[in-house]
């Protein structure tokens, strides 16, 4: 941490910077996520990807960096939050070459599992940045503009992403090289301007046994989930799936034991805080699954052109843009239960409208409209959702607390993406055939809309009105765990 009479002002040139470099710094990651999903149907037909390729084109970044996230933080308390930083930003634009160079799908695979490393590296550190630079009285404020800021970013990148991919087969590769510049200026702007911070206090080692366990227990269980449906679930997948299983189990063995877990369970003690996090698995693994196969079938089905079906989600950013804070500010006056409760269930009739998107609609009538009504169901749950999180935990662990529930709602979207279409019964041959394809989306939205609605009625039956008194002005809180195709989660240290 950095000493109080040598922290800075947010209005100060250099405060200024600082929040340049972790602005653009996190918002490669989102924007990276972004423009990867608009440009799926591209990436299938220069690549001949079928549809399980493309699940783990999305699911090789997220199962690395859901898997990581924790012990990234922790490296950064150590060893220095400014330096981990630096080192994720460098690996990522490595990382983002070798996708942008890649000859096949799995080479690209491999290349998007190591960016979500660098990004588990560099993402836990932004926040931790501001937290130990700016005054305390600033803070607020510098996350606020951070989130307003890389909202913008995230908003654009659906637009720019799909304007690369659509300019030639192989224009996706385009989107991986914009990362490039956008990593020099961060190292430059780093190295001279953001002072190197650590927890002086943290003690014992790292938790590398945890990470392993978390990340291969994934890593088995998703794998298993996304080849079952397609191979037709033979013994060694079986197998895998219950090694994947076993896996986890031995992760909260180990969490508990320890004297200094990567993820202390102690939080889930408080009620508020679990339940909490299972409203943000179920909201986020409808969210996740559904734009998943939303973007796909815009393009494929409806005949949306990249940059169309990229634009297409632009309203959801806008809209929490909007009504983020005020959501917050209500959820702070009336409590978080009744938020948490309508806005589920009204993101859930939000995509059941998304469900009627076919080959005949059209965007200001069929797609609009559902849009809208998702966004403001996701808008109001949120702010709340992410404040609740933040108030159920103990202040010196609000930084774990945060990170905790990003990467629920990571491994939330991991799970989603690799289960629903199996579950809808969108087979790799349906990419080939749009009326297979459009059924197959239509169940799978239908099942997204229920995990919403079932969200809703949980946090109805388990969140305490009470549970923010005392707690952060929701409105100032960016939201933790944020579809990072709309806008960048907030991890904690």
């Amino acid at each position: 941490m950095t000493a109080p009479s040598r922290q800075l002002a947010l209005k100060s040139s250099a405060g200024r910077w600082v929040l340049t470099a972790t602005v653009l710094g996190s918002g490669m990651a989102s924007l990276d996520a972004t423009v990867v999903n608009v440009a799926l149907p591209r990436i299938g037909a220069d690549l001949d990807a079928g549809l399980t390729s493309l699940q783990w084109t999305l699911n090789a970044y997220t199962l690395t960096l859901s898997g990581l996230l924790l012990l990234g933080g922790s490296l950064g308390d150590r060893l220095g939050r400014r330096r981990i930083f630096l080192l994720g930003v460098l690996w990522f634009a490595i990382a983002s070459a070798g996708c942008a160079a890649a000859p096949t799908v799995q080479v690209l695979i491999g290349m998007r599992g190591l960016q979500g490393v660098a990004a588990a590296l560099l993402t836990p550190g932004s926040l931790a940045i501001m937290e130990a630079v700016f005054r305390r009285e600033d803070r607020a404020a510098a996350v606020g503009a951070w989130s307003g800021l890389g909202g913008i970013a995230a908003a654009a990148g659906p637009v720019v992403g799909g304007l690369l991919a659509g300019m030639a087969p192989w224009g996706w590769r385009l989107v991986f090289l914009l990362n490039l510049p956008l990593a020099v200026v961060v190292i430059l702007v780093t190295r001279r301007w953001v002072p190197e911070t650590r927890d002086e206090q943290a003690t014992g080692r790292l938790d590398l046994p945890g990470a392993g366990f978390a990340a291969l227990g994934l890593g088995a269980l998703v794998y298993a989930l996304t080849e079952g449906p397609v191979r037709r679930w033979p013994v060694s997948l079986a197998v895998t799936a219950a090694a994947g299983v076993l896996l986890l189990v031995a992760f909260g063995v180990n969490e508990h034991r320890r004297r200094d877990p990567m993820m202390p369970l102690t939080l889930f003690r408080s009620r508020q805080f679990s339940a909490a996090n299972l409203v943000t698995f179920l909201v986020y693994a409808a969210l996740s699954g559904a734009l998943f196969l939303l973007v796909v079938q815009l393009q494929l089905v409806v005949g949306f052109s990249p940059v169309a079906a990229g634009s297409a989600l632009l309203p959801i950013t806008a809209v929490m843009l909007l009504l983020s804070a005020r959501m917050g500010r209500l959820a702070q006056r009336i409590g978080p239960r009744w938020p948490m409760t309508v806005g589920p269930v009204l993101a859930g009739v939000g995509l059941a409208l998304l469900s009627q998107v076919g080959a005949d609609s059209h965007y200001v009538t069929g797609v609009l409209p559902a849009v809208l009504v998702f966004a403001l169901g996701l808008t109001v749950t949120v702010a709340p959702l992410t404040a609740t999180v933040l108030a159920a935990a103990p202040e010196r662990q609000v930084g774990v607390a945060s990170a905790v529930n990003n990467a629920v709602a990571r491994t939330a979207g991991l799970l989603a993406v690799a289960v629903l279409p199996a579950l809808a019964g969108i087979t790799p041959a349906a990419l080939a055939d749009p009326v297979l394809l459009s059924n197959g989306y239509q169940q799978a939205v239908w099942i997204a809309a229920g995990l919403c609605v079932a969200g809703g009625l949980l946090a109805a039956l388990t969140i305490s009105d009470d549970v923010l008194a005392g707690g952060p002005d929701p409105a100032t809180v960016a939201p933790a765990g944020v579809h990072p195709s709309l806008e960048p989660p907030v991890p904690g240290r």
